[in-house]
């Protein structure tokens, strides 16, 4: 059975930092690209980051450049989302994704499997 489980989320003032992870278990981890997708309240979910399987690229929205950071672990599992600078744009809740193709991370209907997320609120 696949997992993927979230953490690392929490409440954090204006131009504060978090360090999400999401831990995979029942996949192969290093055959999959993971990416960071967020959903704010009325909102459809959103491309936060991705990286490949094979650590060849990181791919991150425009809104997040320079200030997020994805990185992975193979080793253990799991996958990282840095995130410096924080504003109040960025509350949402977090969502792990892996995905067995190569390229377009950027894309949700290219995940196979989903976390349940990790709530991200900054305040002001």
């Amino acid at each position: 059975q696949v997992q993927l489980v979230e953490s690392g989320g929490g409440l954090v003032q204006v131009g504060g930092s978090l360090r999400l992870s999401c831990a995979a278990s029942g996949v192969t981890f290093s055959a999959y690209g993971m990416g960071w997708f967020r959903q704010a309240p009325g909102k459809e979910r959103e491309f936060v980051a991705a990286m490949s399987r094979g650590n060849s690229g990181a791919y991150y929205a425009d809104s997040v450049k320079g200030r997020f950071t994805i990185s992975r672990d193979n080793a253990k599992s799991t996958v990282y989302l840095q995130m410096n600078s924080l504003q109040p744009e960025d509350t949402a809740v977090y969502h792990c994704g892996a995905s067995r193709v190569l390229y377009a991370l950027t894309d949700s209907d290219r995940y196979d499997y989903w976390g349940q997320g990790t709530q991200v609120t900054v305040s002001s």
